[in-house]
């Protein structure tokens, strides 16, 4: 259940165009654009959520809600999803019909990076500073963000279960990496034959498969809809195919040169971060803000514990906030 505050929180969503491919947009806050340099009402702060894979904005719509009231609401939070990964709406096709190709390979791990670059490029004044909040491989599209855009004006990043080395050697990544890299394909016709399926029916085999959690975010059953979707499937496996093949060795050079910016949460029993990859990366860089996590939330915590990683962000950022 949602709080009364949560329930008054104004929600924006958008299916744009970004890099010529469909995306969802989810914002919470009054401001809505934050392009126009010449607006004196511009908020000093965005906080922006780069998602994991998939990458449908949708996960994290308790998350940003939450966040956006733990703020006091007087920051906008924004979620934007990954390219192709969103079931555009009637009328929209995943790709723009135009003669102009924008990003060779947009689906794929680089062109999602680039994806994020030029979405904040196009919809946020440069004045602007930005908090980035990312989840799994959004962690790692947000340290090669940081890495190619230096002039960003990032004043934290935090970096939750983060993907950013060995992932094909973890053992999530040694269940998948033969099914994701050469039998992917095999996947799209039990697909294609369940999008088929009514809605509702859609929505009873997501709470089944679900059934396992005490408790499950209501938003993400509704998301998970979107996977029965052939497009959005090929282009969720076609980048997770990539990440087990270029995530391999940790970007200690990045995260050196930003070291003060970032705050890393690892989980306890992450089968895609393991603890051991914890240990490594706090020994390398003792003096860095890297947390274990105590409460034992799962890998995927938008499916049942949003509100409780919004609280402790907000925590966390309490210093920083109150310095600008």
């Amino acid at each position: 259940m949602k709080s009364a505050s949560e329930e008054l929180v104004p929600l924006h969503e958008e299916f744009i165009y970004c890099c010529g491919a469909a995306t969802h947009v989810l914002k919470c806050g009054p401001w809505k654009d934050l392009s126009k340099d010449e607006s004196k009402n511009l908020p000093r702060l965005l906080f922006m959520i780069i998602p994991g894979n998939p990458g449908l904005a949708g996960y994290y719509r308790t998350f940003i809600q939450a966040l956006y009231c733990g703020l006091n609401q007087q920051y906008p939070v924004w979620v934007v999803s990954h390219a192709g990964h969103c079931k555009p709406p009637s009328g929209m096709e995943m790709m723009e019909d135009t003669d102009i190709k924008e990003l060779e390979d947009v689906f794929g791990l680089n062109g999602q990076v680039e994806h994020k670059l030029n979405f904040l490029k196009k919809n946020v004044s440069k004045d602007i500073k930005l908090v980035l909040i990312a989840h799994s491989i959004g962690c790692y599209i947000t340290l090669e963000m940081m890495k190619r855009a230096s002039e960003l004006q990032v004043l934290r990043s935090v970096l939750l279960f983060p993907t950013i080395e060995r992932m094909a050697q973890s053992p999530q990544g040694k269940l998948m990496t033969p099914l994701l890299c050469k039998l992917r394909y095999v996947l799209y016709m039990p697909v294609y034959l369940l999008s088929f399926l009514p809605e509702g029916v859609k929505a009873s085999l997501v709470r089944f498969a679900l059934r396992g959690m005490k408790t499950c975010d209501e938003s993400s059953i509704t998301t998970s809809v979107n996977l029965f979707s052939v497009d959005c499937i090929a282009n969720i496996l076609y980048m997770a195919s990539q990440e087990m093949m270029k995530v391999v060795e940790r970007d200690s050079t990045t995260i050196k040169q930003n070291l003060k910016k970032l705050i890393f949460y690892y989980g306890t029993g992450d089968s895609w971060c393991p603890q051991q990859y914890y240990d490594e990366i706090k020994m390398d860089f003792p003096d860095g803000d890297i947390r274990l996590c105590e409460k034992g939330l799962r890998h995927a915590f938008v499916l049942d514990a949003s509100k409780e990683m919004a609280a402790m962000i907000t925590d966390w950022l309490q210093d920083d906030l109150t310095k600008l």
